[in-house]
């Protein structure tokens, strides 16, 4: 059994109660404690030694700035912490490091909201919609009305106090993503780097069918005698001199393996898939494995792993539709009516109609600065790069044609189609990736980074 580690407190996320459902409060802290702060924390652990509601009446626990934390604020978050732990099977004790951690993730979260209030960081309401259908889905109903009726059902109000949360915590990882990305910096020449590494391999677009078959470990690792460790090597040594057959049958290898072998063994034929999508550790085996071929045993903290590459497709390239096409744009703003602009965009329609040239109106009447220097040229567009009407409209033109007018939200349009084209953008995929392997690297100490100096440039007072 794994035990919820103490210091991940103070990163993992707060959860706040609401008739029954538990959702994030994100407010994540960061585990290494600027030297600033740490009397503050002695303090902290002193001052909040196995605070519990019968201990303790409600008042200032910690000031952060102007604004003050209560002891039913910190006793409400440790007990929400104590609940999740629990449920994942981790318990964990009301104890003064405890207390400690999750006062340091309280702090932490009122910094952020100030600055989010500050900087004026606000949700997209569509973003919070989605976030409240999936809790009504996990809750067995089929709608947010649903969800909001079944809350204020069992208590007046938990619907808005819950949407008023998840706006919250929407704002804080808007604020966060905007502060990580501004520290993380990564160069053309980074990205060389890592394609050239051993784990850009992952990045290919190959499928790879595998067999993976796990030997589950009897108990924690930690704990297992040399004699079942070698019991449970045994039997990934037997599995594997089967699955080295050609055309084996799986089931049966697994079944001839199992033995006597106390728990089942897990896996089979699991398809064919990406490496991208699978565990660096699982695709580092899979890439450099030969179609038929074994790997060796692979210890992870759960079991032994044994993978069989029993084939591959290559398809690393990567076509997609694009259209060489330019446009006239007439806006629709303060200074021209919707009516209007409909009237002048017809107008240029029957010129069209009557032969006038497509470049030529759009450099003279066109109102899109940026292509109508060029006759409205707009160059190659892919899927998903224009507003949706734009594209709807751009893939039922023929090429060489020009479509009727059509309205979207930066007004009235006519498009033409002058060429249509499969585009390899394999390079650009795999630069893509490499920029967003990089990033999820960087990002968390950036984000530890940034909270300490929020932190440490705040005033922060834990009292006794």
């Amino acid at each position: 059994m794994r035990f919820f580690s103490l210091r991940q407190t103070s990163r993992a996320v707060l959860l706040s109660m609401s008739a029954g459902l538990a959702f994030t409060l994100s407010a994540q802290a960061a585990t290494v404690k600027p030297a600033t702060a740490q009397a503050s924390t002695t303090a902290a652990q002193s001052s909040v030694n196995r605070l519990t509601p019968a201990t303790s009446t409600d008042g200032i626990i910690a000031l952060v700035n102007e604004n003050a934390i209560l002891k039913s604020e910190l006793i409400d978050a440790i007990t929400q912490t104590q609940a999740r732990a629990k449920a994942a099977g981790e318990p964990i004790a009301n104890s003064a490091q405890l207390q400690s951690e999750v006062l340091n993730a309280l702090i932490l979260r009122e910094l952020q909201l100030s600055m989010v209030k500050r900087t004026g960081v606000s949700p997209d309401e569509a973003d919070i919609n989605q976030r409240l259908s999936q809790i009504a889905q996990s809750e067995g109903v089929n709608s947010i009305s649903a969800l909001q009726q079944r809350l204020d059902a069992a208590r007046p109000g938990s619907y808005a106090t819950l949407r008023a949360q998840l706006i919250e915590e929407a704002a804080i990882q808007s604020l966060q993503q905007r502060q990580i990305t501004r520290r993380v910096r990564i160069s053309e020449q980074d990205i060389d780097a890592f394609l050239a590494s051993p784990e850009a391999k992952r990045l290919n677009q190959n499928e790879y069918q595998t067999i993976h078959v796990r030997v589950p470990y009897i108990d924690d690792y930690s704990r297992l005698s040399a004699a079942q460790r070698e019991e449970a090597l045994t039997v990934a040594q037997a599995l594997r001199t089967r699955l080295l057959a050609p055309n084996v049958n799986v089931a049966e290898a697994v079944t001839a393996s199992q033995g006597s072998y106390p728990l089942p063994l897990q896996g089979g034929d699991m398809g064919f898939h990406k490496a991208a999508s699978l565990p660096t550790e699982l695709s580092s085996q899979i890439t450099k494995l030969d179609v038929g071929a074994v790997s060796d045993p692979v210890l992870t903290p759960e079991g032994i792993d044994i993978i069989k590459l029993a084939d591959k497709k290559s398809s690393n390239t990567m076509l997609i539709p694009q259209w060489r096409a330019r446009h006239i744009l007439v806006k629709v703003d303060d200074l021209q009516t919707d009516a209007l602009a409909e009237q002048k965009i017809n107008d240029l329609y029957e010129q069209l109609r009557g032969g006038a040239d497509f470049a030529g109106l759009a450099s003279t009447y066109s109102d899109d600065p940026g292509s109508a220097g060029r006759g409205g040229d707009l160059d190659w567009v892919s899927e998903e790069d224009m507003v949706g009407p734009f594209e709807a409209t751009m893939k039922n033109t023929a090429v060489g044609d020009y479509s009727a007018p059509f309205k979207t939200q930066f007004g009235w349009h006519i498009l033409k189609v002058d060429g249509k084209r499969q585009q390899d953008i394999s390079d650009q995929y795999r630069r893509n990736m490499a920029r967003q392997a990089l990033y999820q690297r960087l990002a968390p100490q950036a984000k530890e980074d940034w909270l300490q100096e929020l932190r440490a440039g705040a005033y922060i007072q834990v009292l006794g």
